[in-house]
């Protein structure tokens, strides 16, 4: 059986299994990799005001000459934004010249205060960032769910929200959560947040399916010999391993002809999938993106793998 194309949110409204990562493409790059990969076959595009670069998203959108009606946008909620979701959310609507957006997510739990260093990254005299620790996530909820209400997001969600985030938002909400965007690869599975979010309805999405910079996720000998088995890429059975267990991944890239092999999605057998799921066990685990806030954001390995 072929891999899904697409998945149902919790809302009713269909996804694309496959979405194109604008997260580090730089200016100058990305309104080229959005057009060529939307005239390519893709029809999922994740962007963020913090990525610096939706203007050019939004460029890209209307060079494309695909429908707006036919492309599944994504957008994020910035931190400085979190007492103000509507000021946020039409930010990016401004810049990607858009009148709503399929998807918005919280970006981080974490709401940092604007100062005189920054609108986007504030920072304490100490050089520590200006994070607010008595701010509720649950009232980002519920303005999040006020914009829900008005139309100019079709669907609500999270980005990097652990169970125990999840669960003190539970109590609170009105309207749970579409989706919840996370770092997710072999080497960093988060199978107890899959269980949990998938027990709620709540769509899981990965990004950094293929490591980053540096990581040594491509080059891991297994998934090398999972690869020559199934006649392709490390890339290809990364981003395949997610469709195939269910989840949107995210792969990012300004190169066309990556672009263009990163959708393109295998059947991985049920040992291959096992032997992936059990690469980051015995304390192997390896998470790639852990900025300073300060504090752990209720993930056990926030600090360094579980043993």
């Amino acid at each position: 059986m072929a891999p899904q194309s697409h998945f149902k949110l919790n809302t009713g409204a269909v996804i694309p299994a496959v979405g194109l990562g604008t997260w580090k493409s730089e200016k100058g790059e990305v309104r080229k990799a959005v057009a060529y990969a939307l005239k390519d076959g893709y029809r999922h595009i994740d962007a963020a005001l913090i990525y610096g670069n939706e203007n050019e998203v939004g460029q890209g959108i209307k060079d494309s000459g695909v429908p707006r009606s036919e492309i599944f946008v994504t957008s994020k909620l910035w931190n400085t934004h979190q007492h103000n979701v509507a000021d946020g959310l039409q930010k990016s609507l401004d810049a990607l010249g858009l009148d709503y957006l399929d998807l918005y997510l919280i970006h981080w739990p974490v709401r940092l205060v604007a100062n005189e260093t920054s609108d986007l990254l504030p920072t304490n005299p100490d050089g520590s960032r200006s994070v607010d620790r008595s701010w509720d996530q649950g009232e980002t909820w519920r303005q999040m769910e006020e914009v829900y209400k008005s139309g100019k997001v079709r669907a609500i969600g999270v980005a990097n929200w652990s169970i125990p985030y999840l669960e003190e938002l539970r109590k609170t909400w009105k309207v749970v959560p579409a989706v919840n965007q996370v770092e997710l690869h072999p080497l960093l599975p988060q199978h107890e947040l899959r269980e949990y979010c998938d027990k709620l309805g709540i769509l899981l999405e990965a990004y950094s399916p293929l490591g980053s910079t540096g990581a040594p996720i491509m080059s891991d000998p297994t998934i090398q010999d999972i690869a020559a088995k199934n006649g392709v890429s490390a890339a290809t059975v990364l981003i395949s391993y997610h469709v195939n267990k269910g989840v949107v991944v995210l792969p990012k890239s300004v190169t066309e002809k990556r672009i263009s092999s990163n959708k393109e999605i295998v059947s991985l057998s049920p040992e291959d999938l096992a032997v992936l799921d059990a690469l980051a066990a015995n304390g192997n685990a390896k998470r790639l993106n852990t900025p300073l806030w300060g504090f752990d954001l209720g993930f056990a390995d926030w600090y360094g793998p579980v043993k």
